[in-house]
């Protein structure tokens, strides 16, 4: 019920795995944007192992998307469209993300979302498997999380999130482009060190 309430606009009932998971992305999150300019690095690329394997396939980059009511998707729209000029749709980008975006936990969805281009071999594998493990390791923090997978129909509100959060840096962005989601199961995930 985890991914229909938060599209209702809430998070259910409070989770301390959850609760830590949400605070430690928000902080590695807003010290990625603000040192390394966006670009992805392991706090935000989780190694991602299919339900039923062994190893991991690779890595997928992730995004947050915060909660409907808090939605900022229309100004990245507006960022989006202000401007033809790639370089300055960036600039604003980070300039929102690295201040005041990521500086409250409880705006955000648990659901994480990840883009993939339109005939993706690993977008069909994964959402052929149904659930994966993703894998944060990062600042003395890991979080294994066992997550349920869907594909965001393009009327979602975290697919439309994460697909203008993605084209203020990746203008080619296809409107085609496959959108996952994965819901964590907070009960079989694992933090290490623990969450007090």
């Amino acid at each position: 019920m985890s991914a229909i309430a938060s599209l209702l606009g809430v998070n259910p009932d409070p989770h301390p795995m959850r609760d830590a998971f949400l605070g430690w992305q928000c902080r590695v999150r807003q010290i990625s944007m603000r040192e390394n300019r966006g670009r992805p690095d392991e706090t935000i690329s989780p190694a991602l192992t299919l339900a039923g394997e062994t190893e991991p396939m690779g890595r997928i980059i992730t995004v947050m998307s915060k909660l409907p009511q808090h939605s900022l998707t229309p100004e990245f729209q507006h960022m989006t469209k202000r401007t033809f000029d790639p370089a300055q749709r960036r600039e604003k980008a980070l300039q929102l993300l690295s201040e005041t975006y990521f500086q409250k936990p409880k705006t955000f969805s648990d659901v994480l979302t990840s883009v993939f281009t339109e005939k993706s071999e690993r977008a069909a594998a994964i959402r052929r498997a149904g659930s994966c493990k993703l894998e944060f390791d990062a600042f003395g923090q890991a979080f294994s999380l066992q997550c349920k997978v869907w594909r965001l129909a393009a009327k979602n509100p975290y697919y439309q999130s994460t697909w203008w959060h993605n084209h203020l840096f990746n203008p080619n962005l296809s409107e085609k482009a496959i959108i996952l989601g994965f819901e964590p199961d907070w009960e079989a995930s694992v933090a290490d060190p623990a969450p007090r």
